[in-house]
């Protein structure tokens, strides 16, 4: 446990909002000309600032034109990178022009046009990155009326300008046209589309209202403070609710200003350009962000007194203690020089991890929440937290773990207000997940005597042995990736001499780290070698986990746009 009891049961104030526009609207009146977003005006360039009242006023102006063009009440795509223009685009939709339906600019071209069909589009906001593709893709789409690129200086006959629609917007304003100004939000009604990730097929439509997203907001910020003057480095991708929600919308609710990173490569030097303070990310970056620290102590021959220190500001964190941010000087200057929090989604982080950031000076927690419920459904408080867990439930939402076992470990099931409505046109894997209210997430955990909640993996991984056994892979990937020799791994099953599942790992070694270790090895000892770190592992758990089989891959696995690892296909074949 770390931070100070005093805080929890202390939650920051907030003021109610009951939709998106709502919430932009009332941050541009308190907020004003204070900068919203930061956005490099050319790659390698200078970040521009863009105001409360310009976010407000952009809005308004492209949404007065998209219903101009007849597009009120429409499913309206958005796909590209983060950018300014991809938040403009989205609310100028979901605010009072119609569903705005926000894609994955990383799918391949036949499954993007086939999402673009299932979500019923008659328009498409998009990235002139991503023109080239589209232009091939999108001729045979019925229904579609119009695509509109964010790069374009003038509309022609196959694209309109998204620049030249905003102007279009304030001449329209300026006139008097007030129909996207005074169009009523129902709270309760879709005004979100999202896709889950998967292949064509198994992808599925997440219905989210308003009222999904700013309960969520509101409540996070109930646990999580975010100051006028902080600034957010924006990395992930803006499609997914854990960025725009969490990243975004939350940001922008407490006067906070988004700076949009150029790229995940560019993450250091972002963070110091716009001397971050606060950065939400995947485990995947904040793991790259520890290793690059001790490497660069060690090669510096500070890695001792880096040991040394964390050690002492450990023991000074269970007296409620601050570390004195000047003895990790060089690190906070390594990435940025500001920063104060950073918020780990998506998947589980090691605690050790989380534990040194914090020894160092950064406050670290994280959170745990799905796509289906907008997406946040427990996370730590950012003056209380526990390393090991995803924290609380958020204020407004119920957690239960039912059909629990001897240890206590069940399915987590949720209800708050940020639950979704269903799956789009797919009434019966709604009914397979929302029961009585309740969300039923498809994750194994336990809650604590303290309320904190804590991810054991996925039900659909679960691995049941013939004696009833449930070994979760999560689990034993985690012990395994402790290991400096293991780049990334999958744990999966297979058949065993008497008939029952064993458990077979599949790793990819990190063989920069193998060959700094134990040099040039043949096949058959590199096999050896990872046969001891197995051996090893598998002392430390219990009999029926222990790792049986393993194979060797040089290929990194297939991962979703997230940096999460995809568990199906030619990821886990036992063969």
């Amino acid at each position: 446990m770390a931070g100070s009891k005093k805080y929890k049961n202390a939650l920051y104030p907030v003021r109610p909002v009951a939709d998106l526009k709502e919430l932009i609207n009332s941050s541009a009146a308190l907020y004003g000309d204070a900068p919203a977003y930061l956005q490099k005006d050319r790659p390698g360039g200078k970040f521009k600032p863009f105001s409360y009242k310009r976010l407000k006023r952009d809005i308004d102006a492209l949404g007065t034109a998209l219903i101009d063009l007849g597009l009120k009440g429409s499913n309206i795509g958005v796909v590209g990178e983060s950018r300014y223009e991809w938040i403009v685009g989205h609310l100028a939709v979901a605010n009072g022009t119609g569903v705005i339906v926000p894609l994955d600019k990383e799918l391949p071209a036949a499954e993007l046009a086939n999402l673009i069909q299932r979500a019923h589009l008659k328009a498409l906001i998009y990235s002139g990155k991503m023109e080239k593709m589209l232009l091939e893709v999108l001729q045979n789409i019925e229904g579609l009326e119009y695509i509109i690129s964010m790069d374009a200086d003038e509309s022609d006959e196959v694209r309109l300008s998204f620049h030249e629609l905003v102007k279009k917007g304030y001449s329209l304003m300026a006139s008097g046209n007030h129909t996207f100004i005074d169009a009523v939000i129902d709270p309760d009604a879709m005004g979100i589309l999202l896709f889950t990730s998967g292949t064509t097929g198994l992808a599925k439509g997440v219905m989210l209202s308003h009222k999904n997203i700013v309960s969520n907001v509101v409540n996070m910020s109930k646990y999580v403070g975010v100051e006028r003057d902080d600034i957010v480095l924006s990395i992930l991708p803006i499609h997914h609710t854990y960025e725009f929600t969490a990243g975004n919308m939350t940001v922008l609710y407490q006067g906070g200003t988004v700076a949009i990173c150029e790229g995940l490569k560019h993450i250091v030097k972002n963070l110091g350009e716009v001397k971050a303070t606060i950065m939400l990310g995947v485990p995947l970056v904040f793991e790259m962000i520890h290793n690059r620290v001790w490497k660069q102590a060690e090669k510096t021959g500070k890695a001792a007194k880096l040991r040394k220190g964390i050690a002492v500001a450990k023991k000074m964190e269970k007296f409620n203690i601050k570390s004195m941010r000047k003895l990790f000087k060089d690190v906070h200057n390594a990435i940025g020089g500001h920063m104060q929090k950073f918020i780990v989604g998506a998947a589980a982080l090691d605690p050790d991890i989380m534990a040194d950031f914090n020894a160092m000076g950064i406050t670290m927690f994280q959170g745990y929440g799905m796509t289906e419920s907008s997406p946040i459904l427990a996370v730590h408080r950012d003056r209380y937290y526990n390393f090991g867990s995803c924290g609380p439930a958020l204020p407004g939402t119920e957690l239960k773990i039912i059909d629990k076992d001897e240890d206590g470990i069940g399915e987590i099931i949720a209800k708050s207000d940020s639950v979704m409505l269903g799956y789009y046109e797919n009434p019966e894997e709604t009914a397979k997940v929302l029961k009585d209210g309740w969300l039923y997430t498809g994750d194994y955990g336990y809650i604590d005597d303290e309320g904190f909640l804590y991810i054991t993996g996925r039900k659909k991984n679960v691995i049941v042995t013939k004696n009833g056994k449930n070994i979760f892979p999560e689990e034993v990937e985690y012990y395994l990736m402790k290991s400096p020799y293991i780049k990334e791994v999958i744990v999966g099953s297979t058949e065993g001499k008497d008939g029952d599942l064993v458990v077979m790992a599949h790793i990819v070694p990190d063989m920069d780290e193998v060959k700094s270790a134990a040099g040039d090895l043949s096949e058959d000892e590199l096999k050896k070698f990872f046969k001891k770190i197995v051996d090893e592992v598998n002392e430390g758990m219990s009999s029926y986990k222990r790792i049986k089989k393993f194979k060797i891959r040089f290929e990194e696995f297939e991962k979703t746009s997230t940096r999460k690892i995809k568990r199906f296909g030619a990821n886990v074949e036992n063969n």
